[in-house]
Parts: C-alpha cells; sequence; structure tokens
C-alpha cells in the first residue's frame, strides 16, 4: 500500500507502468509467502515445548505468548526467536512503509497548489495513520520481554490489531470516495425526511 501511494504521488505518469498486474500479484504473494514462512519456525518450537497443569488458554484466539504461559518448558530460546524474527517481519517492513512515506510527504511539499497538497495529504495520512497502529500493537505485544507479559493488555492490543483496525481499513477508504459519501448523505437525510414526515402524520 505504501508504496502503491509512493508511486501514485512521485512518480504519477510511471503509476501504470509500475503498478501493473504482474507487480501487485507479486507484491501481495510476497506479503502471503513470507507471512506463512515465519510461522513455521514458531509452530516447530512450540511443537517440542512440554505442557502441564491447565489446559485453558487466557486469550481469544491461541497466541504463542498466551500458549507458551501454559508450557513447562524452558521457554528462553522461543523468546530470542521471536525478537530476532521480530526485527525482520515486523521492524523492517515498517521501517521501509516509512521510509517511502519520507518521499512522499518530500514530493507533496514541492506541490505548488495548496488544494493539490491537501488533497495529497489525505490520500496519504489516512494509511499512514492505520499502518503505525497496526505496526505499534504488534510490537508492543511480540516485541517486548516476558518479564512484560500481561494477558490482560495482550488481549485488548490483540483486539485492536486483529478486529479494531481491518474494521476501520473499510470505513477509512470507502470514506474517500465521493460517490459513497453522496450514498451516505442521501441514506441519512431520506432516513430524516421519512422521521419527519411520520412525525406531521
Amino acid at each position: 500500500m505504501a508504496y502503491d501511494r509512493y508511486v501514485a504521488i512521485s512518480k504519477p505518469l510511471h503509476y501504470p507502468v509500475m503498478m501493473n498486474k504482474r507487480n501487485c500479484i507479486l507484491l501481495a504473494a510476497t506479503s502471503w509467502i513470507t507471512g506463512s514462512l515465519d510461522m513455521i519456525p514458531l509452530v516447530d518450537f512450540i511443537s517440542h515445548y512440554s505442557f502441564c497443569g491447565s489446559n485453558e488458554i487466557n486469550h481469544f484466539y491461541c497466541d504463542p505468548n498466551a500458549l507458551l504461559k501454559l508450557s513447562c518448558s524452558d521457554t528462553h530460546n522461543f523468546e530470542i526467536l521471536v525478537l530476532s524474527e521480530g526485527i525482520f517481519t515486523g521492524i523492517t517492513p515498517f521501517l521501509l512503509t516509512l521510509s517511502s512515506y519520507i518521499f512522499i510527504i518530500s514530493t507533496i511539499l514541492k506541490i505548488r497548489t495548496s488544494e493539490g497538497r491537501r488533497k495529497a495529504f489525505s490520500t496519504c495520512s489516512s494509511h499512514l495513520i492505520v499502518v503505525v497502529l497496526f505496526y505499534g500493537t504488534i510490537m508492543c505485544i511480540y516485541m517486548r520481554p516476558n518479564s512484560m507479559y500481561s494477558p490482560e493488555k495482550d488481549k485488548l492490543f490483540a483486539l485492536l490489531y486483529t478486529v479494531f483496525i481491518p474494521m476501520l481499513n473499510p470505513l477509512i477508504y470507502s470514506m474517500r470516495n465521493q460517490e459513497v459519501k453522496h450514498a451516505l448523505r442521501n441514506l441519512f437525510f431520506s432516513k430524516q425526511r421519512k422521521q419527519h414526515s411520520i412525525m406531521a402524520i
């Protein structure tokens, strides 16, 4: 998404060439494959641990941190693995996204008209907010020492990045569309007109 915004704002004339179907599929496939491969070592590590006592996970889903709290084994190696993988799968994409936004902002500041700058900033700001919220919550959960583990905070952060942020995405991006805004306005005002007519009767 950040690359798409970068190309659209920094190189608008090259956009159809740089964001062709092949490149879009390649970007999406890379994200999916990287995310899938990232979980293999974690699952392998957890499968070798011993579990004793309660089998009730204090979480909404089978989160690795919550699962490891049930383990009788020494999980120090797993913590090191999660921190090292976090750098690769969390911090690196976050920094790449932020660097693309640095290029975007520098391009926006070169736009001469204030209306053009406003439109470009409003296009990117919503995505940047969602990115910061998403990566911020992920890092708060997986990039901190085990001694700071708090099941209640973990559940709150998990709720943010698994439910709240994905729920915000369609809202943020559809509200940028003038047709959607117009349809919502019509829906809202038609309901008000119906209520007034019912009250008048």
